[in-house]
């Protein structure tokens, strides 16, 4: 397992793999290389790469490995006796060195990182969806004023704003998600021009549905909303949430299995709108989204999910 040291949904795997008594190696890519070694080798008699990876704690046999949840993990960090020069340098040789090796392993992924890479943006997304049958929001990606006026005008309507990929920003010494925000045509204004916006058509909400997939199985949870924060982006209010067991359409279900198989995912986060008149509108999927909310406030045996699928139950 790959994934930061302070992870609860990583926790939750680990802890119902233990359930089941399989064996597994937990470790952060910030370990690496100052905590962490890393021997592998390829060729000679043996087909594939083989060696060991060992922490302070803990050793495997790389060709042992049978399933690798990458989920998330921290940047290598590098010791500060490398010169500032080289630092930067070294850190991507760690990187791919040890990204690439496990990458090569002929196992089952949770979150391959090449996978992720593919599937993690929205622009990208929406084309998915749209061809897998899923309904999408109108959208625009643009820097122009001008576009963007008339694309609102047609709309004729209210309009969201929201980041085109995910991404933290530092404000005062804090790191923080930038929300989508509710806006109006008349607020657009030349700081569109600075950079890249996705505009999207305002969808009325009876509610949204976080869309849990792990292998074959989906979680549908209703999300509702109790502050008008969350009623526009409920990530900017967890305290004004509730959350309720829903079903999904067969044909919003499906439409969902093409999409993660065009991606050739086997875990999904997905965030739809549920209209007043009942229509599911596919917003986005997080590659590898936060879960352990859902199955906390849920008590969906998600974890348990993860665990089949690595262990091969599934």
């Amino acid at each position: 397992m790959v994934a930061e040291d302070l992870d609860p949904s990583a926790d939750l795997v680990v802890h119902a793999l233990n359930e089941r008594n399989v064996p597994v190696m937990r470790f952060d890519l910030a370990a690496f290389p100052r905590h962490l070694d890393l021997a592998a080798e390829h060729g000679g008699r043996v087909s594939g790469w083989h060696g060991d990876l060992i922490t302070s704690t803990r050793a495997v046999r790389l060709e042992e490995v049978r399933a690798v949840y990458y989920r998330r993990p921290g940047l290598p960090h590098i010791s500060r006796a490398v010169d500032p020069a080289y630092r930067e340098w070294a850190q991507g040789q760690a990187l791919v060195g040890m990204v690439q090796v496990l990458s090569s392993l002929p196992v089952l992924w949770l979150h391959h990182p090449d996978i992720y890479r593919a599937s993690a943006h929205k622009p990208g997304q929406l084309a998915a969806a749209t061809a897998a049958g899923l309904r999408v929001p109108c959208t625009l990606v643009t820097n122009s004023l001008p576009r963007a006026r008339e694309w609102a005008a047609g709309i004729g309507g209210p309009l969201i704003v929201k980041p085109v990929t995910a991404g933290a920003i530092t404000l005062h010494d804090r790191s923080m998600m930038l929300p989508t925000r509710r806006i109006e045509a008349s607020d657009l204004d030349e700081s569109l021009e600075l950079t890249a916006h996705m505009l999207q058509e305002w969808v009325p909400k009876r509610h949204e549905v976080r869309l849990t997939v792990v292998g074959t199985q989906m979680f549908p949870v209703a999300i509702h909303a109790g502050s008008d924060a969350a009623t526009v982006d409920w990530r900017s209010d967890y305290d004004a949430l509730s959350y309720e067991l829903t079903v999904i359409p067969e044909e919003v279900a499906d439409g969902v299995r093409r999409f993660m198989a065009g991606y050739r995912l086997n875990y999904g986060a997905f965030d739809f709108v549920v209209t007043p008149t009942g229509d599911w509108v596919f917003l986005e999927c997080n590659p590898a989204g936060q879960w352990q909310f859902i199955a906390a406030a849920t008590k969906l045996p998600i974890a348990e999910a993860h665990a089949s699928l690595l262990q091969g139950a599934v």
